[in-house]
C-alpha cells in the first residue's frame, strides 16, 4: 500500500479509533527499536506467518532513513536451506536479550509454547509487542505485551490492513514536527520519495 492510499485509508477513517491508535503502537515500535538499538524480531503463529508485515517494514526502514525497523522473520517452520532472510527459527527467541524487540504479530489465538517462549524473551529485557485479533485466548499474551493492539472482529478494517497503517506509520518522522511548520514543499517531497523510491527485492 503505497503513501497516496495511506492518506485516503486515514481520511475515510476519519472519526474513528484506527489513525490514532495505529500510529499510537507504531510509535511505540518505533520508540523500542531506536531507543534500545538490539534489532526487531518479529512472530507469528505456525498457522500464520506475518511475512508481509516484515516486507513492509523493511520498505520502511529503507525509505525512512530507520535501518533498525528492518526485522528478523522468526518462523515456525524455517529450514537450513531457505534464503537467509526465511531461515531463521523459533530458537532465535530463545536467544532474545535486553535491548531487542519482539513483535507478536497473528489474529488467532497464540498457543502455549510460543507464549512460553515469549514469556522467556521478556524475562531475559527484551521489549515484547503484540498486535493480535482481540480473542480472549490472547489475553496472556496482552499481559505479557509492553503495549498491544488489539483488532475486534467486524472492525471498520481487517487485521492486514491495520498492519499496513501501522507498518507507515512507523516510517514516518521519528522527531515529529510541529504541526504548520512542516512546509507544503517538504510533505510534497516526502510523498514523491515514498512513489519512486524502489522496494527491496529481497521478499
Amino acid at each position: 500500500m503505497d503513501a497516496v492510499r495511506v492518506a485516503l485509508l486515514r481520511e475515510v477513517l476519519a472519526g474513528t479509533e484506527w489513525p490514532a491508535a495505529t500510529r499510537r503502537f507504531a510509535g511505540s515500535l518505533r520508540s523500542s527499536v531506536g531507543a534500545h538499538g538490539g534489532g526487531l524480531l518479529l512472530v507469528g503463529t505456525e498457522e500464520y506467518e506475518p511475512w508481509h508485515l516484515a516486507a513492509h517494514l523493511v520498505d520502511e526502514a529503507a525509505w525512512s532513513g530507520t535501518p533498525e525497523l528492518s526485522p528478523t522473520l522468526v518462523r515456525h517452520a524455517a529450514r537450513p536451506g531457505d534464503p537467509a532472510h526465511l531461515a531463521v527459527g523459533l530458537g532465535r527467541l530463545a536467544a532474545a536479550r535486553r535491548g531487542e524487540t519482539l513483535l507478536v504479530v497473528t489474529p488467532d489465538a497464540v498457543g502455549a509454547p510460543l507464549l512460553e517462549r515469549v514469556h522467556d524473551a521478556r524475562r531475559a529485557g527484551a521489549t515484547v509487542l503484540a498486535l493480535d485479533g482481540l480473542t480472549s485466548a490472547n489475553t496472556d499474551l496482552r499481559a505479557l505485551a509492553h503495549d498491544a493492539l488489539a483488532v475486534p472482529g467486524g472492525a471498520e478494517l481487517d487485521f492486514d490492513t491495520v498492519q499496513h497503517l501501522v507498518s507507515a506509520a512507523a516510517g514516518e518522522n521519528a522527531v515529529p514536527v510541529p504541526r504548520g511548520r512542516r512546509s507544503f514543499r517538504d510533505r510534497l517531497s516526502r510523498l514523491a520519495d515514498h512513489l519512486t523510491a524502489p522496494p527491496p527485492s529481497r521478499w
